[in-house]
Order: structure tokens, then sequence, then C-alpha cells
């Protein structure tokens, strides 16, 4: 029996947390704690790079598959796999956690061994989502993850952080009740057609869906999935969890927890009703040039630096979904591309703004200019992941925009054109906010403050360097997604292909109609 290491990557993280408990949450042992936590996250990394090395990237088909019976009166099955489109999104997870970690060594004093635990516990459930392939069992990992961030939030964040915790809670679970709405549908559309309820991902993939059925169905995921995003106009909830989260929380939310959205849109929605996500796909398509536009402008306008990189993530993020309405090669590789540079850049520019945050205990951007003098380090990592977030040639960010662009322009130019004033705007309001904060005069506040330190140059150093190697060597990360972005797309075009042929219902096909 092969090495079950899918499974190893969701217990390593709560052994890691339950291990927590064996040490008192108290000053002498807030260190060890840390270490600990710390250890177990570098570990978790470590196993998502060696599935990455492991992982057949010339294959379409699901690899390192785990299949065990858990409820079988229901056809409920433990069941995990991972593809070129899960397995970066794996490996992110676990790059972005040990940062998280790492980033709150100075700034989380308060209930350590709980901000340690729900980290990781938060980390397992990400992983989950990823790797499942029981509709029961993801659903089970998308609602458990809500419960670490709802946390996160409302415990160690700032001052209007219980307001921020329960609008995110409330938002995402009103979609996820719909969503299980429709997964439970789905498993007795099985029943009638087989005789068994079943929830496995494969086997639902080949079951005929009525197309009336299949665009309440996806509407129901949709929704649930345009809240995670958050697709404009969904998004409302995002700005106040980032602004009131720690720095940990909102490296984790942008970095992972935004991909849920997407990845469920390509996972799930899409593949499931193939007929419903053609038919919705214009609509997605205006919706994320709204979202690309009106983030980009509301980010322009904003005092607060968390704030604006939040509403920057309502743009990037609508560059995504514009990516998956197009469901070309180009359009949906540059999609998820830019999940993993957005997860890299967003979460990079949160690092940069928790650091002047902790020296300065405040983010607006009004309180700053000059620091070039005082911090030129600083600046300039500042600087690089600006230029990675805006798109520049040679960066990550550059990458992902131009085969969306790519793709949208070959699908629906219109959408691409308007798409394109997202990135002038992008380098506007990014550009400008970083002159204000590090050029002009050094005000009195700003002279004493310190470079980086030891610690957050190994935060910085990794991510820097991340968004160079994807920005100069693209086909490290596209090459292990391709096989399985072209069998979902082969796959989608064979349904909507068959579904248009079925009889309508007088009897004729409905290509054969009257003249």
């Amino acid at each position: 029996m092969p090495f079950p290491i899918l499974t190893t990557l969701i217990a390593l993280p709560v052994a890691g947390a339950l291990a927590l408990l064996a040490l008192k949450d108290d000053h002498e042992h807030e260190s060890a704690i840390r270490n600990v936590a710390l250890a177990i996250s570098l570990v978790v990394f470590v196993v998502t790079a060696l599935l990455w090395a492991q992982f057949d990237s010339t294959s379409a088909d699901f690899q390192f598959v785990e299949r065990h019976a858990w409820i079988p009166a229901f056809g409920i099955t433990y069941a995990i796999g991972v593809d070129g489109i899960s397995l970066l999104l794996i490996v992110l997870t676990g790059f972005l956690t040990p940062i998280a970690l790492l980033c709150s060594w100075e700034s989380v004093h308060k209930k350590t061994r709980a901000f340690c635990m729900t980290v990781l516990l938060l980390e397992a459930a990400m992983i989950g989502v990823f790797v499942s392939l029981d509709l029961f069992l993801f659903y089970v990992f998308w609602d458990a993850m809500l419960i670490p961030m709802y946390f996160l939030i409302g415990i160690w964040g700032y001052d209007r952080r219980i307001y921020a915790a329960i609008k995110f809670l409330l938002y995402t679970m009103a979609g996820s009740v719909l969503m299980l709405l429709a997964i439970l549908g789905l498993a007795t559309l099985h029943a009638q057609a087989t005789g068994n309820y079943s929830f496995d991902l494969l086997a639902l993939y080949d079951l005929t869906i009525p197309s009336h059925l299949q665009y309440w169905y996806f509407l129901a995921f949709a929704l649930a999935f345009a809240i995670k995003v958050p697709l404009f106009p969904f998004h409302t909830w995002l700005p106040d969890a980032h602004v009131e989260a720690p720095t940990a929380g909102s490296v984790i939310l942008a970095g992972v927890l935004l991909k849920m959205g997407t990845y469920g849109l390509i996972r799930f929605a899409f593949p499931l009703f193939p007929e419903a996500a053609v038919a919705f796909a214009p609509y997605l398509g205006f919706l994320a040039v709204v979202g690309i536009i009106y983030g980009a402008l509301v980010a322009m306008v904003q005092p607060d630096m968390k704030k604006l990189v939040a509403y920057s993530s309502v743009s990037h993020l609508g560059f995504v979904v514009l990516g998956l309405a197009a469901m070309n090669t180009y359009g949906v590789q540059g999609a998820v591309y830019q999940m993993l540079n957005h997860g890299i850049s967003t979460g990079g520019l949160f690092l940069i703004v928790g650091m002047l945050s902790d020296r300065r205990h405040t983010r607006l951007i009004s309180e700053y200019g000059g620091l070039k003098h005082v911090t030129p380090r600083l600046v300039a990592a500042f600087l690089i992941i600006t230029l990675a977030s805006i798109g520049l040639p040679g960066l990550n960010g550059f990458v992902g925009e131009f085969l969306i662009l790519l793709g949208a322009f070959a699908w629906e130019p219109k959408f691409a054109v308007f798409a394109a004033t997202g990135v002038i705007l992008s380098a506007t309001y990014m550009l400008w906010m970083f002159q204000r904060v590090n050029y002009g005069p050094i005000t009195e506040k700003n002279k004493a403050l310190p470079d980086l330190q030891p610690r957050e140059w190994v935060l910085l150093v990794p991510v820097i360097a991340l968004s160079i190697v994807m920005g100069v060597f693209p086909n490290l990360f596209l090459k292990p997604m391709a096989p399985s972005i072209e069998r979902l797309l082969g796959q989608m075009r064979q349904s909507t292909a068959v579904q248009a042929q079925q009889p309508a219902p007088g009897g004729q096909s409905p290509s054969a109609g009257g003249n």
C-alpha cells in the first residue's frame, strides 16, 4: 500500500495542534509553543514539496488517491486525491503557513498557544478542501476552515474584530447552505439514476443532469464560491475582515482562503454543470470586469494601507474569475497561475503593512513619508513586491494577467479591453501609495524607525525569490497544471455537445427544428 501522503498533510497540522496542549500557555513557555508550531508547519511544507517532486506532470489524472468507506449507507467516502490544478495550491498553503506563524512572533502575545493551534488547524482544513474528491467531505472541510479564521479575526484582531468576524462567518455560511442543498440534490439524482447515493466527485462528473436542474444547482454552487472569492457585489465582508485581522490572518486569508472560491468554480461548478456554466459565463465575466475596475477605483481613495491592499484583492481576483469564465486554455491556465501569484504578492504586501504597523502602530498612509531615508532595505523589499503585484514583466503578476487577457480576448474582446484598464489602475494606486509612504520629507515620528530585522528578512526573502522565479520561469508552474486543465475543458466541451444533441421535449433534437 503506497504511503498516504495526502492524509499525512491533513493529519500533521492536527497532530501538531494537539501536541501544543502539552505545553502550558504562559509567558515562560511562549517561545517553545511558537517553535513547535513553526517546526510542524515547516515539516508540512517539506511534505508538500515532496508531493510536488513525486507528482507526474504529464498525467491529467488524479494522483495519490486514497479511498476509504466512511458512511457507506449514504455513499459517503473518505476520497482524496490531487491533480495539476490543486497541487500548487496545496504547496502554496504549505509555503504561507510558516510565514504566517513567523510574522506574528512580535505582535501576538495573548493566548499564544491557542493562536498557534488555530493556525495549524486552519492549515489542515485548507489542505482538506483542495484534496477532497467526495462532495460531503469537501463540505466538511469547507465549513471547518471557517471556525479557525473566525477565531483568528475575533480574538487576535483589531478594534472592530467581532463585527468583522461575524460578518465573515455569516456571509460564507449563507452561501454554504445553498451549496449543501445542491450537493444533496446531486446525490439524490445519482440515487435515482443508479439506485445508490453517491457524493463521489468522479462519479458525479459522469452523471447526466437535466438542463433546468443544472441552472439551479450551478447558481447554488456559484453563489457560495462567488461570496468566498469575493466577486462583486458579494465583496463587502472582505475589507472589514482584512483590516481587523492580525497580519497572520490577512496573509492566510488573502493567500489561500480567497482561492477556495475560484478553486470551487473550476473544480466543482464548471465541470459538474457545463451547460449552465456556458450560459452563465458572460454574466460571470461581466461581474468580474466590474469588480476589476470597481476594486481598483475604491482602492485608489483608501487612506488605510491595509484597506487599500484588501480592495486590490477584489480587483485582482476579478481577473481570476474572468480567466475562468473564458473557458479556454489560456484563460484557465492564467487564472490558476494568478491564484498562485495573488497569494505570493498580496501576502507579501500584507507582511510589509504589518511590519510598518508594528513599528508605528498605525496604517494610515498620511502618517508615513520619507521612509527610504531610514529603512532603505524595507523600502527595497516593498518596491519589489509592489511591482510584482502590479504585473511588471519579469515578476510573477505579469504572466497570469497576460494569459488571462489573452484568453479573455479570444473569448470576448470587450471584456478584455475593459479588464486591461484594471492593470493601469492597479499601477496607479499601488505606486501612488508607495510614493506617499516612502518618499517626500521624513516626519519626526518616522526618523527612528528600525530597518529590516533578521526575522523579517526570513519572511520577505522567500516571497521575493518566488515572485522572481515565477516571473522568469513560469513553465515550472504551468507544466503540472496543463494536462488537468486540458482534460477538464475537454470534458466540458464533450458534455455540452452531448446535451445539445439530446432530443427536445417534442421528440426532435434541438438542431432539427422546422424551417
